[in-house]
């Protein structure tokens, strides 16, 4: 791209003429090309090339936009990429080209002026946070048949500056690439895909990638009807929505879904990552408050419990509430080093509770000292903590409220004795009066 043309581009980004991807018709692109060839013992070898590519929405004979790229020029038909991207800036979208070979299948593809043979390619738009993933077919019509094959044994070159005229034939895509869910909670996997003419035989699969094992979840098939599995709504189909849900997660919920939609010659899917986060619950051995002797020591535990993935991490704290309270000068917490995790614990239910212990050994200078537990998680956005104040008391204040009780108590004997000896001699007085 020349020096001229990048500032071009820099100038009209920075206007925030963008806005939406309706204001701008052109995308910068990837393109990744395939030289095939054979090797010295005959064997198929294929080289990915990176080459500069634009994705450019326009009529036919429209002047490139970069004319030092490869143009892939989308004329207009019943589908439009841009009505998915609808709100996101350009600058948060990764553009990817490449070619899309059919395997050797010759179909004529049904809409109105279509010819007899085609040259397909992919354009897969993602979102830099993740927040979809969207795949367009482009057709590219041609009257004369690729020699032999026509897929990549024999793909058709294409220049430097050249302009491919095509239009979107087929969409799919998602808006949960990426998932992550708790136990027990009801999730819908999204899958949406669109075609450029009414009545398609569309095919729809979706299965779950775990551990190494694929597993199909649920199949349909329009020319027949025929329907396995659970978990999409048929009638949503006619409308292009296959989202798949489930309905209670649990551990084996977690792997790689794929949404599969197959219009002959066409095939595509699309990845739904599921990841199940348990976040902890968190507690402490002792209360709000402790108090302990001078001198005396107490077990402190501190216990993450039902978490999910296995990584946590439990920090222990010091620190003097007065101190902190200052605006000026505050003293950081003090991380404390004596602590000792114990072992992992596998639950029933594949989730995991480990804690961190300390010995407290109480003395008068660290009365009123907070202690807290701090526990990070990654299905966490801030941990979560749970603290406790130490108040220590002197010996003597416990010998002292100790004789204070010994003589209550004792003065309440003395008085039910001495109650018990005149109530006797008030009996006996009545017993000796004569009748």
């Amino acid at each position: 791209m020349g020096s001229l043309l990048k500032i071009l581009i820099y100038f009209y980004l920075c206007t925030g003429v963008q806005g939406s991807i309706h204001r701008i018709p052109w995308l910068a692109c990837q393109f990744t090309d395939e030289l095939v060839s054979l090797n010295s013992e005959g064997h198929i070898v294929t080289q990915l090339v990176s080459r500069e590519a634009m994705l450019q929405f326009g009529q036919n004979g429209d002047a490139p936009v970069n004319p030092q790229a490869i143009t892939f020029l989308i004329t207009g038909s019943k589908l439009d990429l841009r009505k998915h991207l609808e709100g996101v800036e350009v600058e948060q979208l990764e553009c990817m080209l490449r070619r899309y070979s059919t395997e050797g299948i010759h179909v004529r593809w049904p809409v109105q002026g279509a010819q007899g043979y085609n040259h397909w390619y992919t354009a897969t738009l993602k979102h830099s946070k993740g927040l979809f993933t969207i795949t367009g077919f482009l057709r590219q019509p041609s009257d004369q048949p690729a020699p032999g094959q026509q897929d990549y044994h024999s793909w058709p070159a294409i220049a430097d500056r050249e302009i491919l005229t095509t239009t979107v034939a087929m969409v799919i895509k998602s808006q949960t690439p990426s998932l992550k869910a708790g136990l027990r909670s009801q999730q819908k996997l999204h899958c949406l895909f669109d075609v450029d003419h009414r009545g398609p035989n569309i095919s729809v699969e979706w299965h779950q990638q775990r551990r190494g094992e694929r597993t199909k979840l649920f199949s349909h098939t329009s020319r027949t009807g025929q329907t396995e599995g659970a978990g999409v709504a048929v009638k949503a189909l006619e409308r292009g929505d296959a989202s798949y849900t489930l309905p209670f997660t649990k551990m084996s919920s977690e792997g790689t879904y794929i949404c599969s939609v197959s219009v002959i010659p066409l095939f595509t899917s699309v990845d739904i990552n599921l990841q199940i986060e348990e976040p902890p619950r968190v507690s402490i051995n002792v209360g709000p408050v402790l108090t302990l002797q001078d001198g005396g020591e107490q077990k402190v535990v501190c216990e993450a419990d039902s978490y999910y993935p296995l990584d946590v991490e439990i920090v222990w704290y010091e620190q003097d509430p007065s101190a902190s309270s200052q605006r000026v000068g505050a003293p950081l917490p003090k991380v404390l080093q004596n602590i000792l995790l114990s072992s992992h614990k596998h639950n029933q239910d594949s989730t995991y509770t480990v804690s961190a212990f300390f010995y407290l050994q109480a003395s008068l200078k660290a009365s009123g000292r907070q202690f807290t537990c701090s526990v990070s998680h990654q299905s966490l956005r801030m941990p979560i903590r749970k603290s406790f104040i130490l108040r220590v008391e002197e010996p003597g204040s416990w010998m002292f409220t100790l004789l204070v009780g010994f003589v209550l108590v004792s003065l309440l004997v003395v008085l039910v004795v001495m109650l018990h000896q005149l109530h006797l001699g008030r009996r006996k007085m009545i017993e000796k009066k004569p009748y």
